[in-house]
């Protein structure tokens, strides 16, 4: 038995200033969806309750990118989003994507990983047609077990409520997730990859400093953080491993080098588009690429 994956879910940055990255992602191009506040089942099984946190949405149809939030501090933590950012704000959150969280379940268990078992998450969207109720499940891994990310798993049953037409076109032109870069220290490494060898049930690839797998239409990147100055030079490095940069794919580099910049942020040409630095983008690096 696999545990179903077939893409990259999500991808979230974690702030307590939650207008200021709204501001920023903004200004980079991106459409985001209305503010929408948590409510998070806490055990499974257990119905959920509103949580701390609200997040916005960039959205590309087959994933997104979660500007996550938190925006009480006395409200209840079920998902303990306050102690992860006690550790460090910035992009912290890899969400594969299944169709079967209850069999994702079983199998990472199967395995040997640690797993929250399948909680509920529900919030409230604006709709064309009103207010409706995003429903999903989710499996989050033993975050001790996966020091390079706050993994997880999770279960759209309301995509439709998630991914609005009129929240796929960005000023940008990014038309979705190419890539998640994580780095990895040198001695988890092979532990790290071999861990998402099973998960995946699918051998890696190599490419250069890069271990990769192939993830839907997305690439999951590994790169050891002896080798990462030659992927991310003078990059903020916030652990030991950690969650580092995100690719979109946009249809004219050129434009979309464009809007950054005369939104502020400074960039800097690769290969095949430009960057834009962690330090500038809320503790996430960005590629643009065609």
């Amino acid at each position: 038995m696999t545990a179903d994956i077939s893409g990259i879910h999500h991808v979230g940055i974690l702030t307590r200033d939650l207008d200021g990255l709204e501001s920023r992602y903004r200004s980079f191009g991106f459409t985001l969806s209305p503010r929408s506040r948590h409510l998070l089942g806490a055990e499974p099984g257990r119905p959920p309750v509103a949580g701390c946190t609200a997040n916005l949405c960039a959205l590309f149809g087959d994933s997104y990118l979660e500007l996550l939030g938190i925006v009480d501090e006395s409200a209840p933590d079920p998902w303990h989003t306050k102690a992860m950012a006690d550790e460090y704000e910035g992009l912290r959150l890899l969400n594969l994507e299944t169709s079967d969280a209850d069999k994702a379940d079983r199998h990472l268990t199967e395995v040997g990983l640690r797993t929250s078992g399948v909680l509920e998450l529900e919030r409230d969207v604006d709709t064309e047609d009103g207010t409706r109720t995003v429903r999903a499940r989710a499996v989050h891994l033993d975050p001790r077990a996966t020091p390079e990310t706050y993994l997880g798993i999770a279960q759209h049953l309301t995509r439709e409520y998630v991914h609005q037409p009129r929240y796929l076109r960005h000023p940008n032109g990014a038309r979705g997730l190419g890539s998640v870069l994580l780095v990895v220290e040198d001695a988890a490494f092979a532990a790290v990859a071999d861990r998402y060898r099973v998960i995946l049930d699918q051998a890696p690839e190599h490419e250069g400093p890069l271990t990769l797998f192939t993830v839907g239409p997305a690439r999951l990147e590994l790169v050891r953080a002896s080798d990462s100055g030659e992927l991310l030079p003078d990059e903020p490095k916030p652990a030991a491993s950690y969650p580092a940069a995100l690719t979109f794919r946009v249809d004219d580099v050129t434009a979309a080098r464009e809007l950054v910049e005369d939104g502020g942020a400074p960039t800097i040409s690769t290969a095949d588009g430009f960057f834009v630095s962690a330090r500038d983008a809320y503790g996430a690096g960005l590629f643009f690429t065609a």
